[in-house]
């Protein structure tokens, strides 16, 4: 879309949009024992912002968190939970949400009013393998980027705040969620698993405890060695037995507990 396609997009929107709702989706992954949030940069700010957008009215909160993923970074996710709402009155900086709709050209007094409205946010989570992910770039955004949860860029309105809750919801349900299955390759050595969980939780785990929990519980297949350096170092790689997975998780039955 050019600038003229994006007004009449949202001069369209306006009348099709829930007013005054809307979702943003706090989108983790993992790699080199790092985990990351996915970030986008609106056209004209420097601040970073979570990848969010607007809930049709004929479609539910869940269906709208999964389209707008998929229009605003061409992901599909496999999964993907609502944990929060976010409502503070003073949330959105209306400097900023002024400026964008200058560098975006937008005039119509009825989108204006709209966009200036209060708005409450619900908040999703979406835990994605990074090395299955080809990022697109939407065309209200400038950019796209991972970002170590460590080392977080200046964020929009509350939007630290958001990823901050849903980090510590993570933490908290880590038995009940599929991060390994979602945030591993499909073939892992059991350092990487440990380290995950370690990321999660901020907790040093014992090797050969955790090693031996994870063998015992069965959800695990062991594969041929990650071969690199000599072969007696050398780390078997597994994969994940996705059913009895998944099962352990119905049951809650976790991994840290």
């Amino acid at each position: 879309m050019d600038g003229n396609d994006i007004i009449e997009w949202l001069n369209e929107g306006v009348d099709q949009w829930v007013s005054g709702q809307s979702v943003d989706c706090v989108i983790l992954g993992y790699g080199n024992h790092t985990l990351y949030i996915l970030a986008m940069k609106w056209k004209g700010i420097e601040s970073w912002t979570l990848p969010g957008g607007f809930i049709f009215k004929n479609e539910s909160m869940d269906q709208a968190a999964t389209r707008v993923l998929k229009d605003r970074t061409g992901l599909d996710f496999p999964f993907l939970k609502q944990f929060h709402t976010f409502g503070n009155h003073d949330r959105r900086d209306e400097t900023q949400v002024d400026r964008e709709l200058a560098v975006l050209g937008i005039k119509n007094p009825k989108v204006v009013s709209w966009f200036k409205q209060r708005f409450i946010t619900t908040g999703y989570i979406a835990l994605v393998n990074i090395e299955d992910c080809e990022l697109q770039q939407d065309p209200m955004s400038d950019d796209i980027a991972w970002h170590p949860v460590e080392n977080l860029p200046s964020m929009l309105f509350d939007h630290k705040e958001i990823i901050e809750t849903a980090l510590q919801q993570i933490k908290i349900q880590i038995n009940y969620l599929p991060v390994g299955l979602s945030l591993l390759p499909e073939k892992f050595t059991m350092k990487d698993f440990q380290k995950l969980y370690e990321c999660i939780s901020q907790v040093e785990l014992d090797r050969a405890n955790f090693q031996k929990k994870i063998l015992k519980l069965g959800i695990t297949e062991r594969l041929e060695k990650q071969m690199g350096g000599g072969a007696h170092k050398a780390p078997y790689l597994y994969k994940f037995d996705e059913q009895k997975y998944q099962e352990l998780l119905d049951k809650g039955i976790g991994f840290m507990s």
